[in-house]
């Protein structure tokens, strides 16, 4: 079996158990909680293994033998069965853990919506702490184990009665001098998908980006950082 550098493995007081039957057998791994669930949502997450070990029975330290491993998984690699295990299993959490991780799953849903929906009345992002007030007005029912963007759509329904809230894109016209350029170029594509470029006879870029509406502010700060103000823009959609 392949293992891991130790300074990738979590520590064991704060690992839990994943266990997975499959085929007739029992397996178990030892796991970070959060980055073991995390990557069953379909993360790219790694190293959220606490051992190098895939168990018959983790309590009692009982190994499971790489033939068995080769007979059912067809490979005795930790990594590549420790996936399956986490992705066909289930993770059991302490209560501390579960609440832990579901004041995470909170925080991750108020980032989505704070980048994706606004405030249709001003067109503006909401801020952080309002949502979050608003999530426990509503009393919005949030899932731990399913990703932000597979519920956001009910949770903005319940928010509606006491938030003005919309999820929207924006496009988003800009043009920039020829000599920003070089330092425009990183910054934009990292916040939307550039939908349309082209190039003028002067250098300059002209270009259409799609944006959630939450990074619009967040855009033309950039915008006007790199140019130092000398930028157009122009909301396409609006």
């Amino acid at each position: 079996m392949r293992n891991k550098e130790v300074g990738s493995l979590i520590s064991l007081d704060d690992a839990v158990t994943a266990r997975l039957k499959y085929q007739g057998e029992h397996f178990e791994i030892l796991v970070d909680p959060i980055k073991a669930q995390e990557f069953k949502e379909g993360n790219d997450v790694k190293d959220f293994l606490a051992t190098n070990f895939i168990f018959k029975d983790a309590d009692k330290g009982d190994k499971a033998s790489p033939e068995s491993l080769k007979k059912i998984f067809g490979t005795d690699n930790v990594d590549e069965i420790s996936k399956i295990i986490v992705k066909k299993g289930e993770i059991h959490l302490t209560t501390e853990q579960r609440r832990a991780m579901m004041e995470n799953k909170k925080s991750q849903i108020i980032s989505y919506i704070s980048r994706h929906a606004i405030n249709p009345q001003t067109g503006h992002p909401h801020p952080p702490q309002r949502i979050q007030t608003a999530l426990e007005e509503a009393r919005v029912s949030i899932d731990m184990y399913k990703r932000p963007e597979d519920q956001i759509k009910q949770i903005i329904h319940a928010l509606a009665p006491i938030l003005p809230i919309k999820i929207e894109n924006r496009k988003i016209g800009v043009k920039v001098p020829a000599e920003y350029v070089p330092r425009v170029m990183g910054s934009a594509k990292t916040l939307g998908n550039i939908i349309k470029e082209e190039w003028g006879k002067d250098g300059s870029w002209m270009f259409v980006i799609e944006i959630p509406a939450g990074l619009q502010d967040d855009l033309f700060n950039k915008l006007n950082s790199a140019t130092k103000g000398n930028v157009e823009t122009k909301i396409m959609d609006k």
